[in-house]
C-alpha cells in the first residue's frame, strides 16, 4: 500500500532531518488517531450521515476530540530530525471525528469492555442508519489500513508514540442520546471546578492488573525533561492500557518500543474553551515538544529492543 493522505481519512506527513536520504525507513511513527479537531471536520462527516443527531453535537465533538495533539506531534518530529539529522519521523493523523466513530478503538467491544477501559464507546450511540454503519466502518478500516501500513514501513528498532490531548479536568459523562445536555451541565462553572484535575501528562502504560509495558527509562526521561518546567508525569493515573483501544494492538506488537501519551490540552491550546475550535500556541506546543522530543532522543534506539 502506498502511504499518503486520503481525504476525510487520514493526513500522512513525513518528517526527514537534512541528511536523511529519500529511502530511510521512520526511526518513529506518531499516530494521533482523535486529529479530527477542526469544525469543518465535524461538519463534513455530519453533513453525510442520515443518523438524526442531537441537537448541538459539535460542542460534545469539541470537547471530546485531541485538540492540539497533531501540532504537537509536528513539532516534536521537527525537533527530533532536528538533533537527529539522518533519522525520519512518520505522522498519521486520523481525520475521521471521533464523534461518530473512533479510531483507537475495537468497534464491536461489548459495553462493559468499555468501562472497564475508562473509555467512550466506539461507535456512538446516535449512529443508527444502516447505511452511516457501513460507511463509517469502512473509513474506520480504511484508517487502520495505513496505520498498518505506516507501522509496516517503519525500521526495526524504530519507537511508536501515540499522542493524544484530554480536558484539564476529570469530567464524567454519561454517552448517550443526551450527551449535549450532560457535556453542557457538566461544564457549568460552579460544576466544573469540582471534577478532579489532571495531570500535565500521563503516560498510558499498565494494564488493568497493573503491569507496564512502558520501559522505566522513557517514564524517567519524560519526568527529568518535564520536570523541569514544574510538571507532573503520570503513571496510567488516568486511564489503564485496555485491549479495547487499538492502542494495545501498538503496545503488544513493539513491545518495549511504543508509548502512549496524554497532554493536558490547556498546556496547549490559548485560551482553553471546551466549545470552540480551540487556537493552538505555537510557544507553547513548543515548550513541550523539546523535552519530548530530547527524551524519546535520549531512550534512543537500544532501548526500543
Amino acid at each position: 500500500m502506498v502511504l499518503r493522505s486520503t481525504l476525510q481519512i487520514a493526513d500522512v506527513h513525513w518528517i526527514r532531518g537534512a541528511a536523511c536520504a529519500a529511502t530511510t525507513p521512520p526511526s518513529l511513527l506518531i499516530e494521533v488517531p482523535h486529529g479530527a479537531t477542526d469544525t469543518a471536520d465535524f461538519d463534513a462527516l455530519a453533513a453525510q450521515l442520515l443518523s438524526p443527531l442531537p441537537d448541538g453535537l459539535v460542542d460534545f465533538f469539541h470537547v471530546n476530540t485531541d485538540v492540539g495533539a497533531f501540532e504537537l506531534a509536528l513539532a516534536t518530529a521537527q525537533h527530533r530530525v532536528a538533533s537527529l539529522t539522518d533519522s525520519c519521523v512518520l505522522i498519521v493523523r486520523s481525520r475521521i471525528p471521533r464523534t461518530f466513530i473512533d479510531c483507537n478503538r475495537r468497534i464491536d467491544e461489548p459495553p462493559e469492555a468499555y468501562r472497564a477501559g475508562r473509555v467512550t464507546p466506539g461507535l456512538m450511540p446516535w449512529v443508527i442508519a444502516p447505511a452511516d454503519i457501513v460507511l463509517l466502518r469502512e473509513r474506520h478500516a480504511q484508517y487502520l489500513a495505513i496505520v498498518k501500513a505506516a507501522a509496516d514501513a517503519l525500521s526495526p528498532t524504530a519507537g511508536v508514540l501515540l499522542l493524544h490531548s484530554y480536558a484539564p479536568r476529570s469530567v464524567d459523562v454519561e454517552v448517550n442520546l443526551d450527551v449535549v445536555k450532560n457535556i453542557r451541565a457538566a461544564y457549568q462553572p460552579e460544576v466544573q471546578l469540582g471534577w478532579p484535575v489532571r495531570p500535565e501528562f500521563d503516560v498510558i502504560g499498565r494494564d488493568i492488573d497493573g503491569h507496564s509495558h512502558i520501559p522505566a527509562t522513557l517514564i524517567d526521561a519524560l519526568r527529568s525533561s518535564f520536570g523541569a518546567f514544574g510538571w507532573t508525569v503520570a503513571d496510567s493515573a488516568t486511564y489503564p492500557l485496555h485491549p479495547s483501544t487499538l492502542a494495545w494492538d501498538h503496545v503488544m506488537q513493539h513491545p518495549g518500543r511504543a508509548l502512549c501519551l496524554e497532554v493536558r490540552r490547556d498546556l496547549l491550546a490559548d485560551p482553553f474553551d471546551p466549545f470552540v475550535q480551540m487556537r493552538i500556541s505555537t510557544a507553547q506546543v513548543d515548550q513541550i515538544a523539546r523535552p519530548l522530543a530530547a527524551s524519546l532522543s535520549a531512550w534512543g534506539t537500544a532501548d526500543f529492543l
